[in-house]
């Protein structure tokens, strides 16, 4: 991929506000051979490719001020909250000289493996990426991970992926990090259902303990009220 950019003499906050009113992005490029080199790349074309992955583990071919040269993006510095970029950093490549670079890991096979097909597991990825050493001229844009063989209740480490020819993981001696795990779905017991024929039963109970219980008060008798008695005729 290419990038075009222009050396600048205005350092400074004050001529980077200025810079960036203008449409502009001021940068650096640092590394062997030369000095750090002040610059400017326009902004559109410099967002859009951002967007693309390989813009970010890929050598680019920049043009400062007509001059071809292979760099390598190191830094990146977004606006807080708007779509614009602040600052970028891009670093020389020699291509005698190995370079350290992370680059993207692509999980391919996935849905096709015993552990998804046959036995419903849940494939988790733990890494996305990972750090690499190579010449420039071998620099992958993303290393495979073919997932086809992966079964249930195992998991992937690093040093069990294939890289191509020259190229090599940054690890330590130990180091061997999980790059996929895969967990196996809970199922949860089913409560016993109650049947119809239970629940006339259970009525059943119900209203006979509410016979066998204590009786009701018997209701008090009514009053009857004395009539007087009938005076005689004399």
């Amino acid at each position: 991929m290419k990038v075009v950019a222009s050396s600048r003499s205005a350092q400074g906050s004050s001529a980077s506000r200025r810079l960036r009113r203008s449409g502009k992005v001021p940068g650096i490029i640092y590394g062997t051979p030369g000095e750090p080199t002040p610059i400017e790349i326009d902004h559109n074309p410099l967002f859009h490719a951002l967007r693309v992955e390989a813009f970010h583990a890929s050598i680019l071919q920049m043009e400062l001020d007509g001059a071809p040269q292979q760099v390598l993006l190191r830094d990146v510095q977004w606006h807080p909250y708007k779509q614009l970029v602040m600052h970028i950093d891009f670093e020389r490549v020699s291509a005698e000289r190995k370079i350290h670079m992370k680059v993207p890991l692509h999980f391919i096979n996935q849905e096709n493996s015993p552990a998804v097909k046959f036995s419903a597991g849940i494939v988790s990825h733990v890494l996305n990426e990972v750090e690499i050493s190579c010449l420039p001229a071998q620099l992958p844009e993303f290393i495979p991970v073919d997932l086809g063989s992966l079964e249930a209740g195992k998991s992937l480490h690093l040093r069990d992926l294939s890289f191509p020819a020259g190229v090599s993981p940054v690890l330590s001696a130990k180091d061997n990090p999980v790059v996929v795990t895969v967990t196996l779905p809970v199922v949860e017991e089913e409560k016993p259902v109650e049947t119809a024929a239970a629940k006339p039963a259970a009525k059943a109970g119900a209203k006979g303990g509410a016979k066998g219980g204590a009786k009701p008060e018997a209701k008090p008798a009514a009053k009857t009220e004395a009539k007087p008695a009938a005076k005689s005729k004399k």
